[in-house]
C-alpha cells in the first residue's frame, strides 16, 4: 500500500487538535460565530450547537482520515521523504483543490469573505501539518 496507517491516524488527530485550537475562544471562535450569524453570547444557541457536536466531530475525523490517507498516497507516489517537501506537496493540494472548492462554496452561499479566510486558513494549517507528518514518518 505504501502508506503507514499510524502516520495517517496521527495526521488526522493533529488536524482535529488544530481545529479545536483554531475555533477556540483563544483564536477565531468569536469571529467565526459572528460571521456565521450566531450571537457568541447566546447560551441557548451554544447549547444547541453542542448537542450535535459529537456526530459532527466524528464525521470530521473520518474526513480527515480520508484526506490524510490520500495525501499520504500522493507523498508516497512522489517519493517525498522530508517534512519540507511534505509541506510543499500539502500546500499544492490545498491550493489546487481545497481552497478553490471552499472559495466557490463561500461565494455561491454568499457568506462573508472573512469566513472563507478563517475556514481556508484552518484547512491550510491542517494540510501543512499532515504533509509534514506524513512525509517525515518512516514508511
Amino acid at each position: 500500500m505504501g502508506v503507514n496507517l499510524l502516520s495517517v491516524l496521527v495526521a488526522a488527530v493533529a488536524s482535529m487538535v488544530i481545529g479545536f485550537l483554531w475555533y477556540s475562544p483563544m483564536a477565531f471562535a468569536r469571529s467565526w460565530m459572528n460571521l456565521m450569524g450566531y450571537a457568541p453570547d447566546d447560551k441557548a444557541k451554544q447549547e444547541e450547537m453542542r448537542k450535535g457536536a459529537g456526530k459532527l466531530y466524528g464525521m470530521t475525523f473520518v474526513g480527515f482520515l480520508v484526506s490524510a490517507f490520500v495525501l499520504a498516497k500522493i507523498i508516497h507516489i512522489s517519493t517525498i521523504r522530508t517534512a519540507v517537501h511534505g509541506l510543499h506537496a500539502a500546500f499544492a493540494v490545498w491550493l489546487g483543490f481545497v481552497t478553490t472548492v471552499q472559495f466557490s462554496n463561500n461565494r455561491f452561499n454568499r457568506k462573508p469573505f472573512q469566513l472563507y479566510l478563517i475556514d481556508t486558513g484552518y484547512q491550510l494549517v491542517c494540510y501543512l501539518a499532515m504533509g509534514a507528518i506524513l512525509a517525515a514518518w518512516p514508511r
